[in-house]
């Protein structure tokens, strides 16, 4: 590879490793298995570079890679988060709706955190204001699944924290 393709990916990297950190962060339960999780996005990104072709935004082409790279480590046996699905300060609610609003903001940080891989995946990237189209693009899915899947998701979610809150 071209050192000026070297470049470019090094800054690539830099520009978006807030992203990298928060799927390892999202998927690797403790320093050293984000470390080691970190390290593999990256490497899989590097390998994928030279198939880069420009269609997608880089970002999204970088999340999907780090996304699928990541769903693989859990399958491999990375130990992964347990608990939260969503790092702490990615959407932290207000901080004037009292004790029983942020109680209802735990479960459901819990309940997105034990969803499956691709469930998770969807429902963080959702969160993060994506569109469908994007979301479909960086999931490899049809915008009409996103939509069935969220409909889904949504609707899981409900059913299981309704009965808590009543």
């Amino acid at each position: 590879m071209k050192a000026n393709n070297q470049d470019i990916f090094i800054t690539a990297i830099k520009q978006y490793e807030g992203l990298i950190h928060k799927v390892c962060n999202l998927y690797a339960y403790g320093a050293e298995d984000r470390k080691d999780l970190f390290q593999e996005i990256v490497l899989q990104a590097w390998t994928a570079y030279k198939r880069f072709n420009n269609e997608a935004k880089i970002s999204t082409w970088l999340y999907r890679i780090a996304l699928n790279t990541a769903i693989s480590h859990l399958r491999k046996g990375g130990k992964g988060i347990t608990q939260v699905g969503i790092p702490p300060g990615d959407h932290d609610p207000p901080a004037n709706n009292g004790q029983a609003r942020e109680e209802e903001y735990k479960v459901m940080h819990r309940m997105i955190g034990e969803l499956p891989p691709l469930d998770k995946a969807l429902t963080l990237l959702y969160l993060e204001d994506r569109t469908h189209a994007e979301i479909s693009e960086i999931l490899g899915i049809s915008t009409s699944n996103v939509s069935t899947k969220l409909a889904r998701i949504r609707e899981k979610l409900k059913k299981q924290v309704t009965p808590l809150f009543k």
